[in-house]
């Protein structure tokens, strides 16, 4: 590792330098250096699926890691999959909320080509299969993977999307449609006392609005998990069942389980993380103000089954 003095390379280098087959890449996209920071081995085995992962506001892909525990690094280094973290631009994406007002939308940086740039690079570089992407997006992140939805279907073969709702149809910028080009399967995650995005739907504090530069009306939850539902045209009512504690669990949440499924079209999965926040799920916690973190349910276990899947 080379010494600096910047203490966030110290920490980037130092989690870099713990795995075999980090590589940084830097692209460009309409006069801007996008970059993205990629884990998985170049050469074995081919056709691996791609999991994309898109970052929550003022994050990038490595902060973002850390932020995860990088609880993806043993789908990537068991050669399952090659892991991208994606870096939005100013700590932003692109998303289709139309009253967003971050320097991403100001600029209108396209971050659906970039996704599409990113996989193409990576079939070239690591030959991942083009058709086995799959997108993982918290947050603003979670935004960007509903836009790509809408918009880049072709690209996206399974979804988690974690502590993000649907923008109401006043507030999406993309169309809004049913059934969907590609039915597709999707699992959300969502903390029933999330500070930032609230599990009820509708406006976001001021704080909020105001720290993040976003506005408008989202879908609660439970009506974004029938809307992508519907799109994917499964009609019938959902499945809902309590999951069992994990023997890790501290006990102050407890997840519910809103499955939509019909056989041969892709389900839409609902994850209720009753007195949660607006937290990543997984064996450690997220940082105490942004709520409580499940055990119940974890972010591994999420795409590695969007993984088979896909």
């Amino acid at each position: 590792m080379t010494p600096t003095s910047d203490p966030r390379a110290l920490r980037r280098d130092t989690l870099v330098d713990t795995v075999d087959h980090v590589i940084q890449h830097s692209v460009e996209l309409d006069g801007l250096q996008r970059t993205f920071t990629v884990i998985g081995a170049p050469t074995a085995p081919a056709a691996r699926p791609l999991v994309l992962v898109f970052h929550g506001s003022r994050q990038d892909g490595e902060s973002h890691r850390r932020f995860t525990h990088d609880a993806l690094l043993p789908l990537a280094t068991s050669g399952e999959a090659v892991v991208a973290y994606l870096d939005g631009y100013r700590g932003h994406w692109n998303d289709a909320r139309r009253e967003s007002s971050f320097a991403a939308r100001r600029r209108g940086v396209d971050d659906v080509a970039f996704a599409r740039m990113v996989v193409d690079r990576l079939e070239a570089s690591h030959g991942i299969d083009p058709a086995r992407v799959v997108t993982v997006g918290y947050s603003n992140g979670g935004q960007m993977v509903f836009r790509l939805l809408h918009e880049a279907p072709e690209l996206v073969s399974a979804a988690v999307i974690i502590a993000a709702a649907m923008p109401a149809p006043e507030s999406f910028l993309a169309s809004p449609s049913a059934p969907a080009a590609r039915p597709t399967p999707i699992a959300l995650v969502h903390g029933t006392r999330d500070p930032i995005v609230p599990f009820e739907g509708g406006t976001m504090r001021w704080w909020a609005r105001r720290l993040f530069r976003v506005g408008g009306r989202s879908l609660s939850a439970l009506e974004t998990a029938a809307y992508l539902a519907a799109r994917n045209g499964l009609d019938g009512p959902p499945e809902v069942t309590p999951l069992e504690a994990a023997a890790s669990s501290d006990g102050r949440t407890t997840v519910i389980r809103t499955r939509y499924s019909t056989p041969d079209i892709p389900s839409v999965t609902l994850y209720e993380v009753r007195g949660g926040g607006h937290t990543v799920p997984g064996l450690r916690p997220s940082p105490r103000m942004v709520g409580r973190t499940t055990a119940d349910v974890t972010l591994a276990d999420l795409v590695a089954e969007a993984v088979s899947l896909a």
